[in-house]
C-alpha cells in the first residue's frame, strides 16, 4: 500500500492550521508528510504547498484533504487536481471519504461538493459586500476618515482574513490609503502574536 501524503491551507497569516493539521494526522498522514499552505486563497492557483504535496505523490499513494475547500475552491480547479491525481494513479481522499472517478455516483458527489465550496464562497463574498454597502448607506463608513474606528479596523482584518478580498478592494470599501490597510492588518498580525497576560 502507498503513503498517505496530507495537504491544508489557510486564507490569511493570521488563521491556524493546528485543525486541518490534526484532522490530517487522525486520519493516518505522518506529520512530516503534511504539506502546508499559509496566507493563499484557495481561488490562487500558485500554492507552493500544494505544489510540493502534488510532487510528493506517487502512483498507489492516497493524497489526503480535510475538504474539498482547502484544496480548490471552484468548479474546474477541483475537476483538474481530481482528474490530474487519478491519471496518476492516485487516490484522493477528502476528509477520509475516497474520491473514485470510476464510480458515477462518487463522480458526482465530487462535483456537487465542488459546486458547493464555490457557491459557498461567492455567497460569503456578496453578503459580506452587501453588508458593507449597507453600512456605508447608513453613513456608519462615511468618507476618507483620518483613522478607522475600532469596530472598523476588527471588520477590516475579518475580511481580510476570508482572503476573498484584495488590498484594492478593501481600500475602496474603507476609503482609505494602501498604507492605512497594511498598518492595521501589521497591527492585527502583532496583537495575534504577542504573548497574553500567562505568558508574560
Amino acid at each position: 500500500m502507498g503513503e498517505l501524503i496530507g495537504y491544508a491551507r489557510c486564507s490569511t497569516v493570521l488563521q491556524d492550521l493546528t485543525a486541518q493539521t490534526e484532522i490530517l494526522i487522525g486520519l493516518g498522514v505522518p506529520e512530516d508528510r503534511i504539506y502546508l499552505d499559509k496566507g493563499l486563497t484557495g481561488t490562487n492557483r500558485e500554492r507552493p504547498g500544494l505544489d510540493q504535496a502534488l510532487a510528493a505523490v506517487r502512483a498507489g499513494d492516497t493524497f489526503v484533504v480535510p475538504k474539498l475547500d482547502r484544496l480548490a475552491r471552484s468548479v474546474p480547479d477541483a475537476r483538474d487536481i481530481g482528474d490530474a491525481l487519478v491519471t496518476r494513479g492516485i487516490r484522493l481522499s477528502l476528509g477520509g471519504s475516497i474520491y473514485d472517478p470510476a464510480d458515477p455516483m462518487s463522480k458526482m458527489f465530487f462535483n456537487m461538493l465542488a459546486v458547493f465550496a464555490e457557491f459557498e464562497a461567492d455567497l460569503l463574498k456578496m453578503r459580506t459586500r452587501e453588508g458593507m454597502a449597507i453600512a456605508r448607506a447608513r453613513g456608519k463608513l462615511k468618507g476618507r476618515q483620518p483613522k478607522l474606528t475600532a469596530r472598523q479596523q476588527a471588520e477590516l482584518v475579518r475580511m481580510h482574513a476570508t482572503g476573498d478580498y484584495t488590498i484594492a478592494e478593501l481600500m475602496e470599501v474603507f476609503s482609505i490609503g494602501r498604507a492605512t490597510v497594511y498598518r492595521v492588518l501589521d497591527r492585527a498580525v502583532g496583537a495575534a502574536s504577542s504573548p497574553g497576560p500567562e505568558g508574560q
